[in-house]
This record gives structure tokens, sequence and C-alpha cells, in this order.
């Protein structure tokens, strides 16, 4: 989803990057710091999404 965000630029591939970015930051396997970063992206995929997504 990264991938495709990072190619296309789109909105909907940012908020479903920012979910699977969630997702994985509510996993119990991983540390403290990677939870944090995946949140971090996610919030900054989101912003930007809906900056994007209005007509300026």
């Amino acid at each position: 989803m990264m991938l495709i965000h990072e190619e296309t630029g789109s909105a909907q591939s940012a908020m479903n990057a920012a979910r699977l970015l969630e997702a994985l930051s509510d996993a119990s396997d991983i540390d403290d710091e990677t939870r944090q970063l995946c949140e971090r992206a996610s919030h900054r995929l989101l912003e930007g999404s809906f900056r994007h997504a209005c007509p300026a």
C-alpha cells in the first residue's frame, strides 16, 4: 500500500496504507519504537490525504 501511494499519490492509497500501519501498530509482538514509528507514519499519511483531497 505504501508503495502504491508513493507511485500514485492517491488519497485512497494513503488511507489504505495508514490503516495497514495502524493495524501493525496494534500488533502485540512489535516493540515500542516500531509501534511509534507506524503511528507517526499513519498520521502523516492521513494528514496528507485530507490535504490533497480538498480542491484548492
